[in-house]
């Protein structure tokens, strides 16, 4: 479907020709960072041993990232003042500082999934004991999520143990690579 050719049509197009070069280079070169980060995260999850859905939920985080800073980016092109866009996001950041206070404990179990998949020593796998003094967990790491890690005790039970706790409790690895065939 071709643009109408009308001379309304032609005057916006001159009028802000700029601006939609510039987004359209903002798109571009913003998808360019995306795929590479992209790739480079799946890489790294690769060399690490990690999960592909791992590696694509640190994909979406990163492209959330890229959004936020392309709106913020695209009111600068689009003519916003400084004060005008400061205004703006203090607002948000109010609005999302007093929500996200009250929902601390599952951005901090975000952030330790982030923080355990560049760094987590243990894999999906492997046996582990947390040393946790009221109830100490011994179990093979079944599958490390956004929220929690899934632990299978030798009962055969399934533990859910919240990643932001397991960056705070002391971890022994007791078997590398525990996971047999007929356990699957």
């Amino acid at each position: 479907m071709a643009l109408p050719n009308t001379p309304y049509m032609k005057l916006l197009i001159n009028t802000y020709q700029d601006q939609i070069i510039y987004t359209f280079a903002l798109l571009i070169t913003l998808f360019i960072i995306r795929k590479i980060i992209v790739i480079t995260v799946k890489k790294i999850g690769t060399k690490s041993g990690t999960t592909e859905a791992r590696a694509g939920l640190i994909g979406r985080y990163v492209t959330v990232t890229l959004v936020l800073i392309a709106i913020l980016i695209e009111a600068f092109i689009l003519g916003a003042e400084t004060r005008d866009v400061t205004l703006v996001f203090s607002s948000i950041f109010a609005v999302l500082g007093i929500g996200l206070f009250a929902i601390w404990s599952i951005l901090s179990n975000i952030t330790s999934g982030i923080i355990m998949f560049f760094s987590f020593p243990y894999k999906v796998g492997d046996k582990i004991k947390i040393h946790d003094k009221d109830d100490p967990i011994i179990g093979i790491i079944e599958d490390i999520r956004a929220f929690q890690i899934h632990i299978k005790d030798d009962y055969g039970n399934l533990i859910t143990y919240p990643n932001n706790l397991i960056l705070q409790k002391a971890v022994t690895l007791i078997q590398k690579d525990a996971l047999d065939d007929s356990s699957i």
